[in-house]
């Protein structure tokens, strides 16, 4: 079908656009739905799915952010040719072992004043600034149905359920565990840890143990001994948390209790 697209139908899809980028941003999924048009075709080339206007209540449910203005930045202004237009923003995506964040981009096509249809596009992008390739684990994303912006929402969540839970000092926490608790599967969890943030469930794990035993050296006025600071904080082994804790500090807990003990003289 070919749409009209003479340059008289730029600001016309311009407002269509711009209203479902504020019903996205303000978490209005009865706005968002609203417009799209009846025979809407979805195209999430990252998840490699095509979605029609029946299955996008779930799937636009789910990419909401959690909290207005959550984890994503537009990156330019909404450019706007004909009856197409093209967002740019980065979804970013906070973990134990720093922040990744996905390059995403749309061409939404308008017709009869409603989005007819999406083309997304995204890309993983680690810390140090390259791009990450995902090309073999694509067809787990389709399988585990997991979006750029269900990814974000799915790191918020663990790291948020870690805080305010504290599963870590249970020296024999387990996958299954977190999964129960957190509602996600052991596959959606085990995708993001290993394929977006680039790190195993127990070196993720262990990260919030030491976290919680460096906050506890702030506290430790009785000088409990730090080995059984790291049992108390789930380190079910001393090999695991000086492993894990060199890997933090760069330095040996003696070392740095050393180093903490001379600045306090100074």
């Amino acid at each position: 079908m070919t749409l009209p697209d003479d340059p008289a139908q730029t600001p016309l899809t311009a407002e269509t656009v711009l209203r479902y980028h504020l019903c996205w941003k303000h978490r209005d999924l009865d706005g968002v739905m609203a417009l799209y048009h009846p025979d809407v075709q979805y195209h999430d080339f990252f998840q490699n799915r095509v979605l029609g206007y029946r299955e996008l209540r779930d799937y636009v449910r789910a990419c909401l952010p959690h909290e207005a203005g959550e984890d994503i930045v537009h990156s330019d202004r909404i450019r706007v040719d004909g009856c197409t237009a093209f967002i740019q923003y980065q979804v970013t995506v906070q973990g134990g072992d720093g922040l990744v964040a996905f390059q995403s981009s749309e061409a939404i096509t308008v017709r009869d004043g409603l989005i007819w249809r999406v083309n997304e596009y995204a890309t993983l992008v680690r810390q140090h600034g390259n791009a990450a390739g995902t090309g073999g684990a694509r067809p787990a994303t389709s399988r585990l149905g997991l979006s750029p912006r269900q990814l974000s929402t799915m790191a918020q969540d663990l790291e948020h359920y870690f805080q305010r839970q504290r599963p870590y000092l249970d020296p024999e926490l387990d996958l299954q565990q977190v999964a129960d608790a957190s509602g996600y599967s052991r596959n959606q969890i085990s995708y993001l840890l290993n394929q977006v943030l680039g790190q195993s469930f127990y070196r993720y794990v262990n990260q919030a143990r030491l976290q919680h035993l460096m906050a506890s050296l702030d506290d430790n006025s009785a000088g409990t001994p730090i080995d059984d600071l790291a049992f108390n904080a789930g380190f079910n082994s001393l090999s695991a948390f000086y492993k894990c804790f060199r890997e933090h500090t760069g330095l040996t807990p003696k070392a740095y209790l050393k180093q903490i003990s001379l600045r306090a003289r100074t």
